[in-house]
């Protein structure tokens, strides 16, 4: 009897240490990313769902498949997942127009 006395006190010791409960969150933005390349490096004019952008190219040579572009303030834009309608203006003339999907946390790249 006295050992099963014991064993209870303890089982409710234990159990009754860290009452609670306990929400963590972690993991990235819910932002998307568009970059664009192109042989030379020069500034476009970028139209995403009717907000412009002024932003510049990034050289191809500079960036390789499976080696990450540097995001800058002048070269990347960020966006919500989503679709979007995007077209790309220099000197007057439209580089690109095309409607995409980007997911969450996707960091776009588009060959002009």
């Amino acid at each position: 009897m006295k050992h099963f006395l014991i064993m209870l006190f303890g089982v409710l010791f234990v159990t009754g240490c860290g009452v609670g409960s306990y929400s963590i969150s972690s993991g990235s933005a819910d932002e998307s990313y568009l970059s664009f390349t192109c042989e030379n490096r020069f500034e476009i004019y970028v139209t995403v769902d009717g907000k412009d952008y002024n932003v510049e190219t990034v050289k191809t040579k500079q960036w390789k498949n499976k080696r990450n572009i540097k995001k800058t303030v002048q070269n990347t834009i960020v966006i919500f997942p989503g679709k979007h309608q995007i077209t790309v203006n220099q000197g007057g003339e439209i580089l690109y127009s095309k409607q995409i999907f980007v997911s969450s946390g996707e960091h776009r790249v588009i060959d002009l």
